[in-house]
């Protein structure tokens, strides 16, 4: 058996129908009272070959908040990684988070991705909790962008975020512990060069 991780995040923020660009329908939505929240479980099936793998996959489920299609809609499948590379040329980072999920008989995915190391600065907090967010109608990114926004990750999200991180399979504080230093030298090759001003 092998040894993977398990945990549960929540992000939540304006959201608005009707727009296409994160940053516009995160403003509208704040504006009309208009919030959407996801809900997922992250598992890790085997954190050595995530770890080995470029794109550092993982499995993703939950649920989706957002009132104008219902609350608690259940998103049985979704796609997760960490520390994806952004471009081609490798610099940066992506956090990908993407839910698929049905409503009264129509598909829709929602899909974000946290920037990490898009733009100068250490502005490592911002990178690593805010998730620019956009609804497709369909089963993919290929439909329709129909909504979008921007869900963040706040304190008492992190804290409870922490205490559902758990091994499976054959885990034990060891995996705990190489889940801690992929995450955290990760964070380490990205920011460390702008402790002097610098860029990788």
């Amino acid at each position: 058996m092998t040894a993977g991780i398990i945990f549960e995040e929540t992000m939540q923020g304006g959201f608005s129908l009707g727009e296409v660009e994160p940053s516009a329908g995160a403003e509208a939505g704040l504006k009309a009272g208009s919030r959407l929240a996801m809900h997922v479980e992250v598992l890790i099936d085997d954190l050595a070959t995530f770890i080995s793998d470029p794109a550092h996959p993982g499995r993703l489920s939950g649920s989706v908040d957002f009132a104008p299609l219902g609350m608690g809609v259940t998103a049985s499948t979704g796609v997760f990684q960490l520390f994806s590379p952004a471009r081609a040329d490798g610099m940066g980072r992506r956090m990908v988070y993407e839910l698929a999920f049905n409503v009264k008989g129509a598909a829709y995915y929602l899909a974000g991705e946290k920037r990490v190391f898009d733009d100068p600065g250490p502005d490592l907090w911002r990178d690593t909790t805010t998730l620019y967010t956009c609804l497709y109608r369909g089963d993919s990114t290929e439909g329709e962008i129909v909504g979008a926004g921007i869900l963040e990750l706040g304190v008492p999200q992190l804290t409870s975020l922490l205490r559902t991180l758990h091994t499976t399979g054959d885990g034990d504080l060891r995996t705990l512990a190489t889940f801690g230093g992929f995450f955290f030298g990760e964070l380490w090759e990205l920011y460390a060069p702008l402790a002097g001003g610098g860029r990788p």
